[in-house]
């Protein structure tokens, strides 16, 4: 596929009297205990696909071009943080994300003369064509962007929005809340910009003092974070370390449970395990289904140690609740370290899954189990290595993401690039209520078979 791109357009937030911003103040915003342990990671990256067979160069130059660009000037206004960087005053304990006047969001414009009924597909699709979809975000070890975004015309196909996130600024909710926020400014009559206002639910909470470090839990998150670091010369640099090439034959592709396919699971739990309730929602049985076929596809030794995470949004644990918009990160890491394989491949694998993700699930609402964050991102991180899968899950199936109606009707496909391996993405279903899509990315070959595991399990 070729890529061409026509401009790079930095856009600012729409300001009148009323914008936080001025030319004599900036906006900073300190890192949380929960943002801290992201600093060392890479962005995630997530397209949007939008199928408008009408959209030549002509129409989305003149009208879907300008309209996107305006909506999203003005959406930035309640969501600054994602015009600036991080950065990390040397007087200070930890970085902070700073907006300056006129810091601006980077927007790339492309075209391409690449397929859009298959790029958008479920099936098989190399990972190195969607990736050309999302931007890049800059860094240096003095300062790392906040968030890049890529607009990409299919002429006479559709369009896709893709984009670039550093995870130390926000997580996947807070994300997914902004994709809609703009999505719904785009759908409105914007001749009268001033009078535009976002609802209450996707309105964003920035108060970061919200947050209370009771415990000294940003020094931990540090220490940990400077153990991470490959370059230990400057522990205040804001580069990442390296990240592998994506090979020729990676793809990702997306598996569905419908809605009857999860109640069939659900009552496949219910009625091999009497001893005690479980929490069975449907993010329990499709990721624990998920898993189990991950580790069945990869055969091999039974007595191999396996491992699988999840993050829990805290904002409704913590006590007091944060805002359910409380714009960052809010995620506390939780999993299952260095088991058996033989305990997920066998007949009762699919139950030994979900009773553990019931009990980790119900586990984060335990009392002072905030103050364990820092030793469970470094269990995670010990067992990365000791683990000859490791599993875990980023989005959810609760995020809405196909909700994201920019004015040309919902998307016809989300796609989660940030997984590889034994990750997976999950998302609602498009088409139904209570279903489940879930997204894998590894070689074709490992592919398949998971895919084989997946289709005979839910036959049986």
């Amino acid at each position: 596929m070729k890529l061409l791109v026509v401009e790079v357009a930095q856009i600012i937030p729409y300001t009148d009297s009323d914008s936080v911003l001025n030319s004599a103040n900036s906006l900073n915003i300190p890192l949380t205990f929960f943002d801290l342990p992201w600093l060392v990671g890479h962005p995630f990256k997530q397209v949007f696909f939008y199928r408008l067979t009408e959209s030549t160069r002509e129409h989305f130059h003149s009208f879907i071009l300008p309209k996107l660009k305006l909506s999203l000037s003005l959406v930035l206004r309640s969501y600054l943080p994602l015009c600036g960087c991080i950065t990390w005053n040397p007087n200070e304990l930890k970085p902070r994300i700073v907006v300056s006047e006129n810091d601006a969001v980077l927007v790339t414009i492309a075209e391409t003369d690449a397929d859009f009924s298959h790029l958008s597909s479920y099936g098989q699709r190399l990972v190195s064509e969607l990736h050309t979809l999302t931007p890049e975000l800059p860094f240096s070890d003095d300062s790392a962007s906040a968030f890049s975004l890529q607009i990409t015309l299919f002429p006479k196909q559709g369009f896709s929005i893709g984009f670039a996130a550093h995870h130390g600024v926000l997580d996947g909710k807070t994300s997914s809340i902004f994709i809609k926020a703009w999505a719904h400014l785009c759908k409105q009559d914007m001749e009268n910009r001033v009078v535009i206002s976002l609802p209450a639910s996707l309105t964003p909470s920035l108060d970061r003092s919200l947050v209370k470090d009771l415990t000294g839990l940003d020094e931990q998150m540090l220490e940990m974070v400077r153990s991470l670091k490959d370059d230990k010369t400057n522990m205040r640099s804001l580069s990442r370390n390296p990240i592998g090439e994506i090979g020729d034959d990676v793809v990702l592709a997306t598996l569905v449970l419908s809605r009857d396919d999860v109640e069939r699971l659900r009552e496949r739990c219910m009625s091999q395990d009497d001893r005690r309730p479980l929490h069975l929602s449907t993010f329990v049985i499709a990721y624990a289904y998920a898993w189990t076929c991950l580790v069945k596809a990869r055969g091999g030794d039974g007595e191999r140690a396996v491992s699988f995470i999840f993050g829990g949004d805290f904002r409704e644990r913590l006590d007091p609740p944060l805002p359910t918009t409380y714009f960052g990160n809010c995620l506390f890491t939780t999993g299952s370290y260095k088991q058996k394989a033989a305990e997920f491949a066998g007949e009762n694998g699919l139950v030994t899954a979900v009773e553990i993700l019931s009990d980790l699930v119900k586990g984060l609402s335990s009392p002072g189990i905030i103050e364990t964050i820092a030793q469970g991102f470094a269990i995670v991180f010990d067992s990365i290595g000791e683990s000859s899968q490791f599993g875990s899950v980023g989005m959810s199936n609760k995020f809405g993401l196909y909700e994201s109606d920019f004015g040309w009707g919902r998307p016809v496909k989300v796609d989660f690039l940030s997984i590889r391996g034994d990750g997976i993405s999950l998302a609602e279903r498009r088409e139904e209520s209570g279903g489940v899509e879930i997204g894998m990315c590894m070689n074709k070959n490992e592919l398949d078979l998971v895919f084989s595991c997946f289709n005979n399990g839910l036959q049986n």
